[in-house]
């Protein structure tokens, strides 16, 4: 009787902290980008993010802001040259609702279609020096997420 008092203390105890967690936790997203309203995709869509407008830090936050709704990012990194201003949006397998669809979680208006079968991305998007007006936030601040999320547990 005593081990299952002691299991059951416990229990209570377990159970107080997450929901003191929960009530005081905030979930709170910055992102480069203003907040959109972007359903999920319906099937795998791979996507390549390049900065092509040499501001640090862009290709990785546009990363975590395509991932989060559900876009499988397989590279992301710097283009070959920085001298982009304005952003776009490439179509590399002849399915330009897929690259609409990454152009409307990432703001962005411009969708060109390039296929190239030799590439294994589905669309590739060029961020040019005008994507995200503001400052990119600090990585381990770019999402702070709720307690249960086991994706925010490993910067803790």
């Amino acid at each position: 009787m005593s081990r299952l008092a002691v299991f059951v203390g416990l229990l209570g105890v377990v159970a107080v902290t997450a929901a003191a967690l929960y009530a005081t936790s905030k979930a709170e997203v910055v992102t480069t980008g203003a907040v959109r309203n972007v359903a999920p995709p319906v099937e795998r869509v791979r996507v390549e993010v390049l900065n092509a407008g040499g501001v640090s830090g862009r290709a990785r936050a546009a990363t975590l802001e395509l991932r989060d709704i559900g876009f499988d990012v397989v590279h992301f990194g710097n283009a070959n040259s920085f001298d982009r201003d304005s952003s776009a949006v490439v179509d590399r397998v002849g399915r330009p609702e897929l690259a609409r669809a990454v152009a409307d979680a990432l703001g962005l208006d411009r969708v060109i279609s390039e296929p190239d079968p030799n590439l294994f991305v589905d669309v590739t998007v060029l961020l040019g020096k005008e994507w995200g007006d503001v400052e990119p936030a600090a990585e381990d601040s770019v999402l702070a997420r709720e307690p249960w999320d086991p994706r925010g547990w490993i910067g803790r």
